[in-house]
């Protein structure tokens, strides 16, 4: 499969595949004889994995790490577990934290339109009707 059909299939530019590829966040494509890569569905594969790491955050050091174990062998599965777990953790926290901060804003919300509504229809009694009805809409 070459560069643009990859690009298209994941949803990365052909220049972040390159680059990508060049820091060693995915192992080396083949080539064909031409010299033009040839991405299999191996490495499609891959770039899914880096892609859905990156999404979640993941910093682009760690997974070149995880990468780097991955081709010394199945000597680094262990290593490359604990790194997974390491990163696992620090996502459930950041998770726990926006969930926090998600609460905090639909409580202000919340409490915004439970102070703002009552104010509101107050405002409206005291402007004249028509006024109401041009900015209404009505």
């Amino acid at each position: 499969m070459k560069i643009a059909e990859v690009s298209e299939r994941c949803g990365l530019s052909p220049d972040t595949l390159r680059y990508y590829e060049r820091i060693g966040l995915i192992p080396a494509v083949n080539r064909d004889s031409r010299g033009i890569r040839d991405y299999t569905e191996e490495d499609c594969r891959w770039i899914e994995f880096i892609k859905c790491m990156r999404n979640a955050g993941l910093p682009i050091e760690v997974l070149i790490e995880y990468v780097d174990l991955f081709q010394q062998g199945d000597e680094t599965a262990e290593a490359r577990k604990n790194l997974l777990i390491k990163e696992r953790d620090k996502l459930a926290k950041k998770i726990n934290e926006m969930e926090q901060t998600l609460a905090l804003l639909n409580y202000k919300i919340e409490r915004y339109e439970q102070k703002m509504v009552p104010i509101e229809n107050e405002l409206k009694k005291a402007l004249p009707s028509a006024y109401i009805s041009e900015v209404d809409g009505s």
